[in-house]
């Protein structure tokens, strides 16, 4: 018979080797929980990663700028009068008692050169905190010596923005740069200077080994996880639109789907957001909602992975699954001949990649089964009537060639 490919008989019996799951086996353990208050509750508190609990602990205010290595500083020196240990005593027609010293990258060691001096620590350390070292170890030689110092370039203290379009490191100011100032400087929403919806962005940080993602819509909507950004930051911004998965016993855009032998064949596709947030109502909106001729609206389900702490929260008795186990499939049921089910769905909050099954009613499989006897049955039928057809044309051409031999005869 025409196939489009291997059956999976053949399959089965050309594998080398094989890990074959029992039939009837259940892969993956798993939580089932009905869509009711109690869920919402939780599932209403339950809020994504965040920046400010994740960093802000420790850095809520303007982070210090350091000097540090690789940094190019320039160093004025000042006295209070002519004939000191820089300047001169003939030294009249200066505008200012004062010298400055050639421009200086700071060392590997981290250290750079004053004369009579000697080495003065300068990374890790504030331009103040390099002046007042300098000003002590000058002053039993200069004529009470006052020190300046300016950070030519600053290579140290920066932050790296990576998007779609590329990247950019981007020097950190006293003044102190947010999150989405950066994003700014490096041209906009980091993944296409701006040209995708807010939504659709997603916003990481990396600091000093660890990790934390929000969407860009949190940074704005929420002014306290918008922080500063620290020395040696790493921000990426990546577009990721959000969607989910919908198949079994749902209508199509259009209508209810193709017909095949008389029936409605089930829809399944992937849809798209299309908006910052979408509960289950509008998801299954989108997906033409539930196909009247075939549905159970009783048995409706949305496919999850979820947190063992919302699990543990929602008083899921957790012992069947490891305890290190961190996150649990979940699948969520929502009765929608509960006519109040329809206000739960207005709470329940689609995830990114969440599949939703709509499953076929009892009285759905009954006429599956009953078509399939009806295309045996009418497969027989046709075939015994069929050869009845040919049976009684054989007969008659017998009759025919037996009266043409009496005719003939004479």
């Amino acid at each position: 018979m025409p196939i489009n490919g291997p059956e999976y008989r053949d399959i089965d019996r050309g594998a080398t080797s094989s890990i074959a799951n029992p039939r009837g086996s259940i892969v993956y353990d798993y939580v089932l929980l009905d869509v009711n208050p109690v869920v919402l509750g939780v599932l209403d508190t339950i809020s994504s990663d965040s920046f400010y609990r994740t960093f802000g602990a420790r850095r809520r205010g303007i982070p210090i700028v350091k000097v540090g290595i690789g940094d190019v500083v320039q160093t004025s020196i000042f006295e209070s009068s002519s004939g000191g240990l820089f300047v001169p005593g003939e030294a009249t027609s200066r505008g200012g008692n004062y010298v400055t010293l050639p421009a200086q990258s700071v060392s590997s060691s981290g250290m750079i050169s004053i004369p009579y001096a000697g080495a003065v620590q300068a990374s890790g350390r504030t331009a103040a905190e390099i002046q007042r070292d300098i000003e002590v170890k000058l002053a039993k030689r200069a004529i009470e010596p006052q020190v300046i110092v300016n950070v030519l370039e600053q290579n140290s203290d920066s932050a790296t923005i990576i998007g779609d379009t590329g990247s950019s490191k981007i020097k950190i100011t006293g003044a102190g740069d947010r999150i989405l100032d950066m994003i700014s400087k490096a041209g906009g929403a980091g993944a296409g200077g701006g040209k995708f919806a807010g939504y659709e962005l997603l916003v990481t940080l990396q600091r000093r080994g660890r990790i934390a993602t929000v969407p860009f819509t949190t940074l704005i909507n929420d002014p306290q996880e918008n922080l500063y950004v620290a020395a040696g930051d790493v921000v990426y911004v990546k577009r990721q639109p959000k969607s989910f998965v919908a198949f079994g016993a749902l209508a199509s855009i259009g209508g209810e789907g193709t017909v095949e032998n008389g029936q409605t064949a089930a829809v399944s596709t992937q849809f798209p957001f299309g908006q910052e947030h979408l509960n289950l109502n509008e998801a299954l909106g989108r997906a033409g909602g539930l196909a009247d001729g075939r549905a159970n609206p009783g048995q409706v389900f949305i496919f999850r992975p979820e947190r063992r702490e919302t699990l543990d929260r929602m008083g899921v008795n957790l012992k069947p699954f490891a305890p290190d186990q961190r996150i649990i499939p979940t699948v969520y049921r929502a009765n929608f001949r509960d006519p109040s089910s329809f206000f739960f769905a207005q709470r329940f909050m689609m995830h990114d990649k969440d599949v939703i099954y709509a499953s076929n009613s009892d009285a759905t499989e009954v006429l599956k089964v009953l078509g399939y006897v009806n295309a045996w049955m009418s497969t027989a039928s046709n075939a015994f009537v069929q050869g009845r057809t040919i049976g009684d044309i054989a007969g008659g051409a017998h009759v025919l060639t037996n009266a043409s031999t009496v005719v003939v005869s004479p």
